[in-house]
């Protein structure tokens, strides 16, 4: 006997028993999104803005769809596919829960599936849009002419509403998948940070810059390997481009336009800004048993946004750090790199600072020694100390790079300059400024100048200041000068550039959020890297998918810490991966490591 197009019924039966097979989801990851989704003030927040057309009864909730967003990044390792959500609802989890849930039942045919895929993505569709901060619609290539004219007619007050939006939807995931140790991290004095922008492939293919048409992403753009990572032929004010001395040319020599390398053009998507926090007062050593240290947590991502590469790093910081403050999180030392502190004050480092957060910073070459100056003080590598520091002091980095010193040299110098470093007399007040005394004052340093710091032992350095006809510099003079926090806001840092302290807490922070890069870039895991593991164009719905692959990131990082640890007298579930060698503090300079005492 025979059936359709051939088929025995015996191959026909067996090939509908291998189909009939399904993975369905167990009641308990479904009933554990739907707590995480509840408690995570997602539902709420985004029916005050998700506005969906009336008509016939709906078959599908926001809250149905967040549950099923959830639950497919359990599935897939953090990614998320809108037809693997569609069949995780009405087709693998138990009927009894569909119910409860609200959700319509479809056919299971082709039909049935189509029909319910167009209302997941309708309603995935219409949650972006009320959120997307972009006048540039995706998926075509628009001509420039098109896309100047689209955002030109944008009401800016309406994107900005809009960015507002997404910001607090990617803050309330993020909240959510660290729930687990909230009460850890508000036991802490303060909540230190590492921030750090990653670059992420779009599903997009990139145009040239300056060619007709945009990209099917039209936010995106090219990240350059080198230098603050902007592509060189975006259109820019000539003013935000470095300056290069000219090449002289014979006078009738042809001016050819330098192309960018490819290899340094060599990616197509955005800047994913992360703010990483990490525990600034220890190391991540492990115990002589081998397991991680419990009073150590792990380093977990708390914000996240997305813009072009290399463009307003500042801005997309601050924009983030400015809601962990009311999130209950109280601001510690704050690490990130270049692109960060070579922004203008008023953009970085003085709202971060206002905000209560210590900034530590490394710099440029063509920024280290002397940066500036206040009252007769001046500030050296980002610390104010007394204008007669000697000159090797003050140089210490330059002359390392110059190799007109060696490194132990260095290292030596960096100490000295303590004895010369101005102290606080008190805090900063609420506008940061703040009364700074001179070393002297502050019982650090004897000055001639001032004759009762003199005779105070040879453990303490002599200042030998250089005589002037108008007589001692103000902080000399006084016994207090007020420093105002633009004062040397763009070098400033709350730490000893070099010294012992700086190397431990700039160093933990930075590592921590460049080794957070590359687990969550871990292509066996949720592979943010990668355009593959985000398939929906544009900038709204590519924060929203990298929203919930680092809350898949933070929850499998904190499971994969809690099962290293040995706890109760017990083995720990799980062997810790080896850890290199941290290197002991005082070894590190500039051009690299101290060499290991013989």
């Amino acid at each position: 006997m025979t059936t359709f197009r051939g088929l025995t019924t015996e191959r026909h039966e067996r090939l509908m028993a291998m189909r009939a097979e399904r993975r369905y989801v167990t009641d308990a990851d479904v009933e554990a999104a739907v707590e995480e989704v509840d408690t995570s003030g997602l539902v709420p927040l985004l029916e005050e803005f998700v506005h969906l057309p009336r008509g016939r009864r709906r078959s599908l909730h926001l809250r149905s769809l967040l549950i099923g967003l959830h639950v497919c990044t359990q599935d897939t390792g953090g990614k998320i596919v809108l037809e693997r959500v569609t069949d995780i609802l009405y087709f693998r989890i138990a009927p009894r829960l569909r119910r409860l849930l609200g959700i319509a039942e479809y056919e299971d045919d082709d039909r049935g599936f189509e029909a319910a895929y167009a209302v997941v993505r309708r309603l995935f569709h219409a949650m972006k849009e009320a959120m997307n901060p972009s006048p540039l619609p995706p998926n075509g290539h628009l001509s420039r002419t098109e896309a100047q004219d689209l955002a030109a007619a944008a009401d800016a007050d309406d994107l900005a509403e809009r960015e507002r939006r997404l910001a607090l939807f990617t803050e309330f995931l993020l909240d959510a998948s660290v729930r687990p140790l909230h009460s850890l991290l508000s036991e802490l004095a303060e909540v230190s940070l590492g921030v750090d922008a990653t670059p992420v492939r779009t599903f997009s293919r990139g145009r040239r810059t300056n060619g007709p048409e945009l990209a099917t992403d039209p936010d995106a753009g090219w990240y350059v390997r080198e230098g603050d990572h902007r592509d060189p032929d975006t259109p820019v004010a000539n003013s935000m481009r470095p300056a290069t001395p000219a090449k002289k040319s014979p006078a009738n020599a042809p001016v050819r336009e330098k192309k960018p390398s490819l290899k340094k053009k060599y990616l197509f998507g955005y800047d994913a800004h992360l703010i990483v926090t990490r525990d600034a007062e220890h190391d991540a050593v492990l115990l002589k048993d081998g397991t991680p240290n419990p009073e150590v947590l792990p380093a977990l991502v708390l914000g996240a946004a997305l813009d072009k590469p290399g463009h307003r790093p500042a801005y997309n910081g601050v924009k983030i750090l400015s809601r962990l403050r009311e999130r209950g999180y109280k601001p510690g030392f704050l690490a990130g790199d270049r692109a960060y502190n070579n922004s203008e004050p008023d953009e970085w480092q003085l709202p971060v600072r206002a905000m209560g957060y210590k900034p530590v910073y490394d710099y440029r070459g063509d920024q280290l020694g002397k940066q500036g100056g206040t009252h007769g003080a001046i500030l050296v590598e980002g610390r104010w100390y007394c204008p007669s520091m000697p000159q090797p002091l003050i140089n210490a980095t330059l002359d390392l790079h110059a190799d007109r010193i060696d490194r132990e040299t260095w290292v030596r110098l960096i100490a000295a300059r303590r004895g010369y470093r101005l102290m606080p007399k008190e805090n900063a007040d609420a506008d940061g400024y703040q009364r700074m005394m001179c070393p002297a004052e502050a019982g650090k340093a004897q000055c001639p100048i001032k004759p009762r710091t003199m005779g105070r032992g040879i453990h303490l350095p002599l200042v030998d200041p250089e005589p002037s006809p108008v007589g001692p510099l103000k902080v000399c003079r006084q016994r207090t000068i007020t420093i105002s926090p633009e004062t040397g806001a763009k070098h400033w840092q709350a730490l000893e550039y070099g010294g012992p302290e700086w190397q431990k807490v700039y160093f933990r922070l930075r590592n921590s959020v460049e080794g957070y890069n590359g687990y969550a870039k871990n292509p066996l895991a949720e592979g943010i890297e990668s355009a593959g593991s985000r398939r929906i164009r544009g900038i709204a719905a590519q924060t929203i998918l990298l929203a919930f692959q680092l809350a898949h990131a933070n929850r499998r990082k904190i499971k994969k810490w809690l099962d290293t640890l040995s706890l109760g007298g017990e083995r720990p579930r799980r062997r810790t991966h080896h850890r290199r060698q941290t290197k002991e503090p005082k070894t590190w300079t500039p051009t690299g490591h101290l060499a290991p005492a013989a």
